[in-house]
């Protein structure tokens, strides 16, 4: 299988990009997760990098985790290292810019909402769909309280809607619409942090982060624990991941 993410610096090498890059769906499994901490991880240290830009190939950005991996033999060690990605973007030293199209829902709309700041199609389309298979979004249920307030997360937390890039960037998902995010985001890039120092930019990420960080890692570990611990040991839970793999309706006993 071909390799899950391209990696590639530009800018006189202060960008760092990856690109998401088995289309058309960019599944966020096993393999894209670990290829993206370990280029993240790589070029931490790295003094002159002012950003990060994520993005990916095709018409979309990711219709989100893979199910199969959700399964109760499978989640826990999918979780962990979900979650520690995400860890590492929150925590990362500089910006992490994101350019979204097409669908970008839940494991991808966590991945990019661990992101600093996030660009988007108009017509694209943002949502946490995993109520209707029967379980919880644990990362986006940290992340977009903080994003968007707590009532406006509620709402697509749990009615597992979707949200076109025009009503993201209405209640605050996203930080800027265009016809082409990924342009926006260099254009951003360009304008506004090419030119910083780079250690200053760092510190400045770090000032901006304080608390925040803290939060949001201190309920990711909470929420993990209620998703392998409790939703997992419930009938409902593994019936609505088994019928969405059957393709059929899922039989809900609310248990």
């Amino acid at each position: 299988m071909s390799d899950p993410l391209k990696i590639w610096l530009e800018r006189n090498g202060v960008l760092l990009r990856l690109r998401l890059d088995r289309p058309k769906a960019n599944i966020v499994d096993a393999g894209m997760i670990a290829a993206l901490d370990a280029a993240l991880a790589e070029h931490r240290d790295n003094a002159g990098l002012a950003a990060v830009l994520i993005d990916a190939s095709g018409p979309h950005f990711s219709f989100g985790a893979s199910v199969e991996e959700h399964l109760p033999d499978s989640c826990a060690e999918m979780l962990g290292a979900l979650h520690a990605l995400v860890r590492r973007m929150l925590e990362y030293p500089v910006p992490i810019l994101v350019a979204i199209r097409g669908q970008c829902l839940g494991g991808g709309l966590e991945v990019a909402a661990a992101g600093h700041r996030l660009f988007a199609a108009p017509e694209a389309s943002l949502g946490q769909p995993e109520m209707r298979l029967g379980v919880f979004a644990p990362a986006a249920s940290c992340l977009l309280p903080e994003r968007i307030g707590q009532a406006r997360a509620e709402d697509l937390l749990y009615s597992g809607r979707s949200v076109s890039g025009q009503e993201a960037f209405a209640i605050g998902l996203v930080d800027a619409l265009a016809e082409d995010p990924q342009a926006a985001a260099l254009e951003y890039f360009d304008q506004h942090l090419a030119g910083k120092s780079a250690s200053s930019l760092r510190l400045a990420v770090r000032a901006a982060r304080i608390g925040f960080i803290g939060r949001v890692t201190a309920k990711l570990e909470a929420v993990e624990r209620l998703y392998l611990d409790e939703l997992m040991s419930t009938r409902d839970a593994v019936e609505g991941l088994e019928a969405f793999l059957a393709k059929r309706p899922a039989k809900w006993e609310n248990r």
